[in-house]
């Protein structure tokens, strides 16, 4: 190769990297810059009214909740003291009875023949007694003049003795057969309703036949079994709060008795909680759950139990605040009703009063979570 083409190479080649190189160099500078790392979204809840409430003062009532159905504290079932025919039956189920009325009549014609023979029975046995004394009183005289023995006179006194015996028979027969007339005419034993009515006119009855049956609803109560592990938080005057099947508002009672044994086979002992009833409004029957107050609190924030949740080692309520949903833990106290809710837990600490909480347990919740609480729909509005 002669030097002028060699120098004509090198030239070629040093042109050629001179190219790469502004190459390289522009597409350096064409590359996009890397891209800025993106920051995570932060979540956005949603929840409905119903979700949310504010913790308030209320009264706190520890609460045992007991069971049963009602009977009337008075009742009486009405039955036939003597056999006999029905004639009239005056009164029907429903109806209104004051003590001392007539309710039933029944035939009393025998009855009547009964006192008749014991009248005349005990006229003669006064006859015999008014002889025997006459006889006696003379004998007496007699025998101190001594024209009679003393065995005449002691005769005669028998005799008295004996009149004056029968005379008291008589009264006695005399007085039962008047009495069992007196049981053909029955009376309301108490005032109240009748309840059940199992006789009619024209029946025979014997003694002791259930006739009507009268409750008085002025008073009503319920027998309750009580664990045996709670029988000692439970004592007389106590108050009760009774939901009641068909009565629109609670009805309020206090336990009066409670039993001194256990029920067998049950390990329960049976509490009695009477409710007074002036306006009749109670029937017997009616079952219905009854709240037992065991303790009480005042004025104490409250939250409903589905508002708490729990882990390990903290219990706690998720707050919402500027917007935001928090969690935050919360010491609990006295557990009962409430009157808004009947699990209801007292809050010692963590919350203030007019806190909102979201009283649903809906799951974990994102700390520091948007929220936007939904606003509750209008009766007349459509889904």
């Amino acid at each position: 190769m002669t030097m002028q083409r060699r120098h004509k190479l090198w030239i070629a080649i040093a042109v050629a990297g001179i190219a790469a190189v502004l190459g390289a160099a522009l597409l350096a500078q064409r590359k996009p810059p890397p891209l800025a790392p993106q920051k995570a979204a932060t979540p956005s809840l949603e929840f409905l009214a119903s979700d949310v409430m504010q913790v308030a003062p209320h009264d706190l009532r520890e609460v045992l909740t007991l069971s049963g159905a009602l009977r009337a504290v008075n009742q009486a079932q009405v039955k036939a003291r003597v056999s006999g025919e029905v004639r009239e039956v005056l009164v029907r189920e429903g109806a209104s009875v004051s003590s001392g009325q007539v309710i039933v009549k029944m035939d009393t014609s025998e009855y009547q023949a009964r006192v008749n023979q014991a009248l005349g029975s005990q006229v003669a046995a006064q006859g015999q007694l008014d002889i025997a004394s006459k006889t006696r009183a003379n004998n007496k005289v007699l025998v101190e003049k001594g024209f009679i023995s003393k065995n005449a006179f002691d005769n005669a006194a028998s005799q008295y003795d004996i009149a004056k015996a029968n005379v008291d028979s008589a009264n006695g027969a005399l007085d039962v057969a008047r009495k069992a007339l007196s049981d053909t005419v029955i009376r309301a034993p108490i005032s109240g309703l009748v309840s059940r009515r199992s006789v009619e006119p024209g029946e025979k009855v014997s003694p002791d036949n259930n006739l009507l049956e009268i409750v008085d609803l002025r008073q009503m109560e319920m027998a309750a079994a009580v664990p045996t592990s709670n029988i000692l938080s439970v004592a007389p005057g106590q108050e009760v709060r009774l939901t009641l099947d068909g009565l629109p508002a609670p009805a309020i009672g206090k336990v009066v008795r409670i039993n001194p044994s256990i029920e067998t086979g049950s390990r329960s002992i049976m509490v009695y909680i009477q409710i007074d009833n002036p306006q009749g409004l109670l029937r017997a029957g009616m079952f219905g759950e009854a709240q037992l107050t065991l303790s009480r609190k005042n004025g104490v924030l409250t939250a409903p139990q589905s508002a708490i949740q729990s882990d390990a080692s903290d219990n706690y309520v998720y707050l919402i605040e500027n917007g935001k949903v928090r969690r935050r833990s919360v010491t609990l106290g006295l557990r009962g009703s409430d009157g808004d809710s009947s699990n209801a837990v007292e809050i010692l600490s963590g919350v203030s009063n007019g806190a909102r909480i979201v009283k649903v347990n809906l799951g974990n919740l994102p700390d520091g979570a948007s929220v936007k609480v939904l606003a509750a729909k209008s009766a007349g509005s459509q889904g």
